[in-house]
This record gives C-alpha cells, structure tokens and sequence, in this order.
C-alpha cells in the first residue's frame, strides 16, 4: 500500500509542528509563552455563551447545509455598516474560514492549475493548494517596502496559462500590512485582464490601528463577480474553537456550485451558529476596548524588539502578528532552541518559524511570526524571555 501524493507532500504546519517539543518542555515544568500561535486570550462575549446555553431544543439536529438563514441575516447586516449589500443567497456559511478557503480553491481551480499569493502569507493556504492539487504561485513582497504589493507589471510576470485566482489577506496574516484602496484596485485590474478570481481572506478586519481601515474588496468597483470573501467568527470574536466561517460571492454559479460542496460534509455546527447570531447582533463599540487592548500589546512587543538593532521589524497596521527578522540563520532551529534547550526562570517562548509563511524554497529562514495575543504584561516578558534566548543562541 502506498500513500497519496498530496498525504506525501502537504506542509506540516510551522505553527504546529513544534508540538512535540512544546508538550516535553511541559512535562519539565517550563512555563511557555505562546507568540506561535493566533489564540486570543480575550475572551469571547457573554452574549454568545448565553445564546448556546438558552438553546432548548430536545434533539441536536442537522442543520442547512449552507447555515442559519438568521445567521446570514446577521452577516448581511454586519456587511451593511460598510456600505456593501448582501442578501441571504451570497453568503454560505462554512466549518470555519478554513474550509471557505478550501471550497473556494476547489470552485475556480482544477487539479494542476495555479493560484498566485503574495508572501508571506497564511501558512495554511499552502496546506491546501496541495490538498486541491493546485499550485501556490508566490509573489513576494518586502518588510523594507512595509509588505507591500509590488507594481502590476510584477505580478503580471508570475500569471500564465494556468493561472486561475489571486489570494489576498487584509489585514495581513502574517505581516499585519492592511492593502490600500489602490493596491486592491491594482489587483482587480490584474484579475479583469486575465479573467482571474480573487479570494479575499478578510477575517481581521476589526483590528486595525492609529485609525488605519480595512477595505474589503467588495468596496472596489468592478470586483463583484469576480471575488470571493473568506470570513470568521474565530478572531472577531475570540472564537477559534467555534468553527464558523462564510464563503461570500455574488456570482451565482459559484454559489450554486458551493452549496454541492457543503451538502456533501452535511451541514456547519449548530450551537456555535447560535451564538454566532447574538455575536453579530451585538453594538459594533464591542470592538473600541479590544482594538485598544491589542495596539498596546503591538507597541510593548516591538519596543522590546527594537532594543535589539540586529532584529528588523516594522510596524503592522491590522491584524495581531509581527514578522520579525533575526540575526539567525535557521529560525526554526533557533524556536527549537527556545523549547529544548532554553528556559528563563523556568519560563521560555515558543514562536513560529518564519520559512512556512513562503513558497519561495529557502525564503524567511531568518524570520519568525509573532502573534500578540497575550496581555501587556505576559507579551512583555515574552519578548524579553525571547531576547535572551537569541543572546544564548548565538553563543553556541
């Protein structure tokens, strides 16, 4: 017996792959401060615990295949405050963002055809463009440049024949760059020329900073038949564990064809569908103390950073992640050190190789993400514990 290519050759996930030695330093005792990881320890409001613990139904019965009509309804109006109008038949709702990425691969690309993404990107789109049989096509872009996307002209360079989609992330997994009006016209000029789709992961887009704002690609004219939305509750809410997203389209085919994929897995989960309806129905000034809350812990992080002036690191604008450059050569290496051989006080730091946010074959060896999800005082000694373990590193 043999297994298949795509079992063979799908990425073990950077943020997850250290597990085994994260679970050792436990069992030794060492307290780990989690930056590897984007859970939140805000936690999730009140009015989703209450709508699960109200539910009183006697049987926990198979849903919609495409969710809750109540639930798109909630999405329709949350869409609204942006000024971009939804109706029920545009929204999808999906197990969790992930699987609104998936579907989406699979609904504009077949087996060997090609999807561009600039880098660094969210790991596991990776993951699945091997899980689909799809080729992720990278275009890279700059911390020097602040990640920004580079001109039409280069990313006209990476399309050819097979070329069937560009994903976008805004604000940025892992870099925090939030793409401006102009950067996403650009990318829908690119998309109208070549007859492309784009899928646009948006799932961070209440955290933004110093008054930035998140444009979805539904604001840009002429990008309505072509884009595809990937959203979430996980992040939005400190949900992760609910698994609920939505796959967002206004083209009509592409809906159809989703609501095949979803009936053939059954339906989304249930109770977490109700809360996700009182989630969304909550004052949208849920989001002002938490915005706050997480810029205070991206300017404790990077001050700690910046007193090392061999670390090259800009500031994010969205999302809660820093893509930090060290003088290392191998950071994986170097966050195996961190687990294994490292502690401070009987405390150490687990972050996430830099490498598996690219598909560029040796790119971001040297750089690790760090996601800010952990109070003020905990994110501070995690960059210090993190400091000290780079001093010791470089000593062997």
């Amino acid at each position: 017996m043999r297994l298949s290519s795509r079992a063979i050759n799908v990425q073990a996930s950077p943020i997850r792959r250290l597990t085994p030695l994260l679970l050792d330093a436990k069992k030794r005792g060492i307290v780990v401060h989690h930056l590897n990881i984007g859970q939140p320890d805000i936690e999730t409001p009140k009015p989703f615990w209450d709508a699960v613990k109200n539910y009183d139904e006697k049987v926990l019965a198979y849903g919609l295949s495409d969710g809750f009509p109540e639930l798109k309804d909630a999405v329709a109006q949350y869409f609204g405050r942006f000024g971009v109008s939804l109706n029920q038949s545009e929204i999808q709702v999906t197990t969790a963002g992930s699987e609104a990425v998936l579907y989406s691969l699979c609904l504009v690309s077949d087996p060997s055809d090609e999807v561009l993404v600039f880098e660094p990107f969210y790991t596991n789109y990776n993951g699945f463009g091997t899980i689909a049989g799809i080729k992720v096509v990278p275009v890279t872009t700059k911390a020097e440049d602040g990640f920004a996307i580079p001109s039409f002209e280069e990313i006209e360079k990476k399309i050819t024949s097979k070329t069937r989609a560009i994903i976008i992330c805004s604000p940025n997994n892992p870099t925090g760059h939030i793409l401006t009006p102009e950067e996403l016209e650009r990318i829908v000029a690119v998309a109208k020329k070549f007859d492309l789709f784009i899928i646009s992961d948006e799932v961070y887009r209440e955290f933004t900073y110093e008054g930035a704002k998140a444009t979805s690609i539904f604001e840009i004219k002429g990008a309505d038949e072509r884009c595809i939305v990937c959203d979430s509750i996980s992040k939005r809410f400190s949900a992760c564990g609910a698994r609920v997203g939505f796959l967002i389209c206004k083209n009509k085919k592409v809906m159809e064809s989703a609501l095949k994929f979803a009936q053939a897995r059954l339906c989304p989960p249930t109770l977490e569908q109700i809360g996700a309806i009182a989630a969304y129905r909550m004052d949208p000034s849920y989001f002002d103390p938490i915005r706050v809350e997480y810029q205070k812990r991206r300017d404790v992080l990077l001050e700690v950073l910046n007193s090392n002036r061999e670390i090259v690191v800009k500031k994010p604008q969205g999302a809660f992640y820093i893509m930090a450059k060290l003088p290392v050569e191998d950071s994986d290496d170097f966050a195996s050190f961190l687990l294994k051989d490292f502690n401070d006080k009987g405390e150490t730091t687990m972050v996430a190789p830099g490498d598996g946010f690219y598909a560029t074959e040796g790119a971001g060896k040297d750089e690790v993400r760090l996601a800010y999800v952990l109070n003020v005082e905990k994110t501070k000694r995690a960059g210090e514990i993190l400091l000290k373990g780079l001093e010791e590193y470089r000593k062997k």
